[in-house]
């Protein structure tokens, strides 16, 4: 990972992250110290992928990445969020390593998420703000099963750097990943990226999506569908403008500098799309 801050404006953009985040100090390079930081991140930045269904995605230099969170912006799906998260765990003592990520069912392109790896203790913890709907806390890389709220996790096949991570079915996103040693630089980063926000083929170029994980559930926004799963279980559909943009917000979705028109033109899209879907049984 190459950081293109100075060392000034590194620690300007940490400090400022930290205050988005609801920090009055910094906390401490310990497991308890990511847990806290990695929960007050799915508090306060959604996940989404909202610049690219407005065709301007944002680069995956993480550094860029951090300025734009700390500045109150929104940050995009797991490069942006992880990217960015490892730099202020650096830049706090953290000893963090990458390892690339392969989310099942998406065969292009293979690394598909972007995996840090914390060592505390002699202790390997996974943080991932990248998960949309997933993890709440960093889980031990170590194989059994994982309960954090109303979902079940598992972790298995376990090895050097390697493991297996399998989804609650319950929560409709993803069934699982693999996590392989390899550690992805930035330029694999970028070259993933391009794919995966090029449409018409990239896999987060189809749909708009917000999700936000919390202590009892997930909240989720796919195109017209609003979802939450867990407690207070819901599902609807927001056919009217007005009712898609206050959900969006809702979700913490930054709307700065995104025109009404366009974001008219985003939900009659997603409306079409559901309607399509729907007519061929797709639900």
């Amino acid at each position: 990972m190459t950081v293109h801050l100075s060392p000034g404006h590194l620690s300007a953009a940490v400090d400022r992250y930290l205050e988005r985040l609801g920090f009055s100090g910094e906390p401490e390079p310990t497991a308890a110290g990511l847990a806290e930081m990695q929960r007050r991140h799915l508090d306060a930045v959604p996940y989404e992928n909202l610049a690219i269904m407005l065709g301007r995605p944002d680069p995956t230099d993480p550094g860029q990445t951090l300025e734009r969170i700390a500045a109150g912006g929104n940050a995009g799906y797991c490069f942006h969020h992880n990217g960015a998260f490892e730099v202020a765990l650096r830049a706090l003592g953290f000893d963090v390593e990458r390892r690339s990520g392969h989310v099942w069912g998406r065969a292009v392109p293979r690394l598909n998420h972007l995996v840090l790896l914390v060592t505390i203790g002699g202790r390997r913890w996974w943080p991932d703000l990248g998960l949309g709907d997933a993890l709440r806390d960093p889980v031990e890389v170590v194989e059994g099963e994982i309960r954090q709220g109303p979902f079940r996790y598992e972790i298995a096949d376990v090895g050097d750097g390697a493991w297996t991570f399998r989804h609650d079915p319950a929560a409709h996103s993803f069934p699982g990943l693999d996590v392989r040693a390899r550690r992805p630089g930035d330029a694999a980063v970028a070259a993933a990226h391009r794919v995966l926000s090029t449409p018409p083929d990239g896999r987060f170029t189809g749909v708009l999506v917000a999700m936000r994980r919390d202590d009892t559930g997930a909240e989720v926004l796919r195109g017209i569908q609003h979802r939450r799963t867990g407690d207070g279980a819901f599902t609807r559909e927001l056919a009217y403008y007005d009712d898609w943009r206050a959900v969006l917000e809702s979700l913490g979705v930054s709307l700065a500098g995104a025109g009404e028109a366009e974001l008219r033109s985003l939900h009659a899209r997603m409306l079409a799309g559901h309607a399509e879907r729907a007519a061929a049984g797709e639900g």
